[in-house]
């Protein structure tokens, strides 16, 4: 069964007696809205290392677990190339992608060449590859660029264009600080620079949970996800992206067809889930990680239970 992490000691008292009403058949926890329906199904959750994505496998590994599945947990997967590769070769059966990292980095296509609907488009041509999307959630989290508020402010910077601008002419401060993927992907850096006709001075290779703190220390600008709470946390603000680079990035879950059509039901519990995640709740989900040290299961469980998606 699925691994849980320590609760704290007034919820695990909570849940001690939860469980002795229970016995002594009492009414303390509701339902499962979805009893039964994954009764037997062994199913193995898969994810990326940061944070968002590890929260979206935790709530879609507690859905499934509250249906009757048993879950393994294989999430933390390092890399987007890594983790899909992990699906395609049935070590995982699901892991939440992004639609624009399924257009060009999965499907080899390119940012100037993005259909209209997008996710549409990713469905149905991964459908080849034997593997499903889901209905996407509510939000998108995309790369951007931002710097320290008060450099932006100090610099009158609000744009990517203003930015390359600044660059050009203050090279001695063109320092980014980006992660090995970002470097390296077509709709990353190399794009990015491409697009807005510059280059930075120079690049800082950092793990990605390490950016956030060295914008304004080791470089003046930093990639970011639009949907992390580290943003506002570091005092940063997001540069607009207004030659539009960046394809859309819509959440969706991903999972092995043959996964699908032996438990359809997945789908159907899946869905009311990603109606509710939207660009808000992410980044508090992903806040109270990342800036509140909470546990990635302890959060994705409580919004679960607060929203009535699985039994309380």
């Amino acid at each position: 069964m699925f691994t849980r992490s320590k609760l704290s000691t007034t919820v695990g008292l909570s849940a001690a007696a939860a469980l002795l009403l229970s016995a002594c058949g009492g009414s303390g926890a509701e339902e499962s809205p979805n009893e039964g329906l994954l009764e037997g199904a062994e199913i193995t959750a898969g994810s990326k290392e940061f944070t968002e994505s590890v929260v979206l496998a935790q709530i879609t590994s507690l859905a499934l677990e509250d249906a009757g599945a048993s879950i393994t947990d294989q999430t933390g997967i390092s890399g987007s190339a890594t983790v899909r590769e992990a699906l395609e070769t049935g070590e995982i059966d699901f892991y939440w992608e992004y639609t624009g990292t399924g257009w060009v980095n999965i499907l080899g296509n390119t940012t100037e060449d993005v259909p209209e609907d997008l996710f549409a488009a990713v469905s149905e041509e991964d459908q080849e590859n034997d593997i499903a999307w889901l209905e996407p959630a509510q939000f998108e989290n995309t790369y951007r660029i931002a710097v320290k508020e008060d450099f932006a402010n100090e610099n009158d910077l609000t744009t990517m264009s203003d930015s390359a601008a600044f660059i050009e002419e203050n090279p001695d401060q063109g320092r980014v600080c980006a992660a090995s993927e970002f470097i390296n992907r077509d709709d990353g850096l190399p794009g990015l620079e491409q697009a807005y006709g510059f280059e930075y001075t120079e690049v800082v290779e950092l793990d990605l949970n390490l950016i956030y703190p060295q914008v304004g220390d080791s470089c003046e600008f930093g990639e970011v996800f639009s949907t992390d709470a580290r943003i506002a946390a570091n005092d940063m603000v997001i540069l607009e992206d207004d030659q539009e680079f960046f394809v859309e990035y819509l959440g969706a879950m991903t999972l092995r067809q043959e996964t699908l059509e032996e438990h359809p039901e997945i789908e159907e519990i899946m869905a009311p889930i990603s109606e509710q995640l939207t660009a808000e709740v992410m980044m508090e989900l992903n806040g109270r990680v990342d800036t509140d040290g909470e546990m990635p299961e302890d959060v994705a469980r409580d919004w679960l239970e607060e929203n009535e998606l699985i039994g309380g």
